[in-house]
């Protein structure tokens, strides 16, 4: 059974904790950094942090303490996982850490979700590359540009990705209208990692997800780390907690 160290001591964790069966949950409050120590030393699989720690803390602490699983990218990224009211999975991509990556951090995010997505989703990871733009519909943009970029390098390293794009939110989700857009396109319609062109996108798009389409969303879980952490919202509920928990399990 998965160890899981809780830092923070509030109602929302201890109600989550009763509930986690099938999770082995450490709850001992103490300070950032002798969690993430007890985490590098391998006395706990994960950490789940955030509720009064903010993101700067948790993300700084895990930079300093841990370490990057790849340092020579210099790139630690984050995702969402979301769960819609009508059983549909969604992962989102990053809406927390890396404010405007440029094209080898697009890539590195690229890796590291769908190596995730894998693990945390039951079908096979299929990523959209979002955009205000279907496949050149909308003129030419500097974002435009590298995503196409990075779509081109994935392909060409890893090409056991299925991923395309530029295309607008509809178009990846909606199997009616991504068959009228990208009728060629095998992600298309058929979406479930959402990818966004920077960090403004993402943050907004995954709290849409939380209050207006009543989705339960885990995270954010960060990723690029030695060992695997979740920095939640300060907004998250015992629910999110539980979510973010078994999700930080799956990657472990």
């Amino acid at each position: 059974m998965k160890r899981i160290l809780f830092p923070e001591d509030n109602e929302y964790i201890k109600q989550a904790a009763t509930e986690l069966t099938d999770i082995e949950p450490v709850l001992e409050v103490q300070s950032l950094d002798e969690a993430f120590a007890r985490l590098a030393d391998g006395a706990v699989d994960g950490i789940v942090a955030g509720i009064d720690y903010s993101s700067r803390d948790v993300i700084l602490t895990a930079r300093d303490k841990l370490g990057l699983a790849k340092p020579e990218v210099k790139l630690f990224t984050s995702l969402f996982y979301a769960e819609f009211p009508d059983g549909r999975k969604i992962i989102l991509s990053d809406g927390a850490t890396c404010k405007h990556p440029n094209l080898e951090q697009m890539c590195r995010i690229i890796e590291l979700v769908d190596e995730a997505a894998t693990k945390l989703l039951d079908d096979e990871p299929r990523l959209a590359m979002l955009s205000f733009s279907t496949f050149g519909s909308g003129g030419k943009d500097e974002t435009m540009t590298l995503m196409n970029e990075a779509i081109a390098k994935t392909r060409e390293l890893h090409p056991e990705i299925k991923i395309d794009g530029e295309m607008q939110l509809d178009a990846a989700v909606n199997p009616r209208i991504g068959a009228k857009k990208a009728p060629e396109s095998e992600v298309a319609g058929k979406a479930n990692v959402l990818i966004v062109p920077d960090i403004n996108a993402g943050n907004i798009l995954y709290k849409s997800f939380e209050q207006f389409a009543g989705a339960k969303v885990a995270g954010p879980i960060l990723l690029g780390f030695t060992k695997p952490v979740s920095d939640l919202s300060r907004g998250s509920t015992a629910e999110d907690v539980v979510l973010t928990a078994r999700c930080l399990a799956r990657l472990i």
